[in-house]
């Protein structure tokens, strides 16, 4: 194990330092700085090698938390990240992306601050890339046989390289011009710069894996072809539909979905001569409380916007875990991500009744009132209404499910009571040789989900081509975290 009294002499937690936010508004680079080695040793061992490791639990992936928390104490760094690529393809995401489930599940977090395993796992990877220990994993064989990705963000990149790995021939399409999915274009470069991304995907073009960009599959090459010329097909394009709000004023000027805000924003980073929604002088209105509202907020700050207003329908959560929410549950908590100690109010139950028109088209102003619960219902509540100043309003109120209609269609494939792609417990969907992985299976998830799905459809795929599979397969289609 870790030190043995390491929590016990340990007892505080220190966490990544943030650029000061004067200097990081004035670029896009990552807002962590780089933990100083002596801190995360401090930290990796306050695990104490519980004889019930409920990060096990808490992690979708079943990291193999205490064995590289240990090996990271001892200075191990060779074996650590041998540990933590044993379960996870690509820990430079979810240790910059991920919520941690696991932190929260954390058996030492019963009554001291949780080990900061989210740091001790980044700290790892990207001590491992400087020390060149990344490097090709080549198959020993080729199969002969043919698989199809659809899809680039981390569900479908996760399959791909394990597919890779197993000898498979596997091409990855991606309708947009570069891969990565929403990793590419959906997450900020404050919150991941894409060198994280391009050395990975350098890392999967020396093992073999195909990437194809710019191909849009349904129009430029039908679902049918697909499957007439692959032995198998991944479909993990991920829940990308906007949630929609249709209330007066929708249609006004100035009111867009917060994809369509954030993907040519980063774009225009990558150095893309692109037409931006441009948010500098504007007064921003934000209407969704969670990440990629965030996102949002941060993009707008660094765009010079003159107010940002972050909207939640429901209350303030928590700043500790409540009593309905017990460990090793994970809490829904009040969280200042990095975005909001930059600036800009966040106002809770405020229910949207109106997109106020400045008389042109143009959106000039929301008309919130206090929401107040009725028969378990969230209503705006009568006599409370106010207009908020706004030239611009951005939709971040999350994802309703995977665009379906072309592949159930070609497929006959159905969708689920949610609005997924219909699949079996091996995720394979009513078509032979069709698999379902990621978002576009279970609904919008958290990054590590994606993964670990990513992760098992490949072992699943591996034996419906071969009969039997090496493969790890962490989870199970319709598994759902503890909560």
């Amino acid at each position: 194990m870790a030190d043995p009294k390491g929590f016990l002499n340990t007892r505080d937690r220190e966490t990544q330092p943030r650029r000061p936010v004067e200097l990081r508004l004035m670029d896009w680079n990552e807002v962590y700085e780089r933990t100083d080695a002596g801190v995360v040793k401090r930290q990796a061992g306050r695990c104490m090698d519980c004889g019930v490791p409920f990060c096990h639990q808490g992690c979708p992936l079943g990291n193999l938390i205490p064995e590289w928390n240990d090996l990271t104490w001892r200075g191990d760094l060779k074996g650590a990240i041998e540990r933590l690529h044993a379960t996870n393809n690509f820990p430079e995401f979810t240790g910059r992306l991920c919520p941690a489930p696991c932190e929260s599940a954390c058996v030492l977090a019963i009554n001291q601050p949780a080990v900061t395993i989210k740091q001790v796992e980044v700290s790892i990877i990207d001590d491992a890339f400087d020390a060149g220990l990344v490097t090709p994993v080549i198959p020993t064989r080729m199969t002969e046989k043919t698989v199809a990705v659809i899809g680039s963000g981390p569900a479908g990149l996760a399959a791909a390289q394990q597919l890779t790995r197993a000898g498979h021939t596997v091409a990855v399409y991606e309708r947009d011009d570069r891969i990565g999915g929403l990793l590419r274009y959906g997450i900020p470069d404050f919150k991941m710069e894409k060198s994280q991304l391009d050395r990975r995907l350098e890392q999967m073009s020396a093992e073999g894996t195909i990437f194809r960009t710019g191909v849009n599959i349904g129009t430029d090459i039908t679902w049918e072809q697909l499957y007439e010329r692959y032995d198998a097909v991944v479909i993990a394009t991920g829940a990308v539909v906007p949630r929609d709000l249709n209330i007066p004023g929708r249609d006004l000027k100035g009111v867009h979905f917060a994809m369509d805000y954030l993907v040519p924003a980063n774009k225009a980073v990558a150095g893309d001569a692109v037409d931006i929604i441009d948010a500098k002088d504007k007064h921003v209105v934000i209407l969704g409380g969670g990440d990629t509202g965030a996102d949002c907020l941060g993009t707008a700050h660094r765009h010079g916007a003159a107010s940002v207003t972050t909207l939640a329908i429901g209350t303030q959560p928590p700043s500790e875990r409540p009593e309905s929410q017990p460990w090793p549950t994970m809490p829904n908590l009040f969280e200042v991500a990095s975005a909001h100690e930059e600036g800009g109010e966040r106002v809770y139950l405020s229910s949207t009744v109106e997109f106020v028109n400045d008389g042109n088209g143009n959106v000039s102003g929301i008309r919130v009132a206090e929401t107040e619960y009725l028969d378990g219902k969230r209503v705006p509540k009568s006599g409370t209404e106010r207009v908020i100043p706004a030239d611009l309003v951005l939709l971040a109120l999350g994802f309703t499910g995977p665009e379906t209609s072309l592949i159930t269609t070609s497929y006959e494939t159905g969708v689920d009571d949610r609005g997924n792609v219909a699949r079996s417990h091996s995720f394979e969907t009513a078509r032979p040789g069709v698999f379902v992985a990621g978002d576009a299976g279970r609904g919008q998830s958290l990054i590590v989900w994606a993964i670990a799905e990513g992760r098992s459809v490949a072992a699943e795929v591996d034996r419906y081509l071969q009969g039997v599979t090496s493969l790890p397969a962490p989870v199970g289609a319709h598994d759902r975290p503890l909560s």
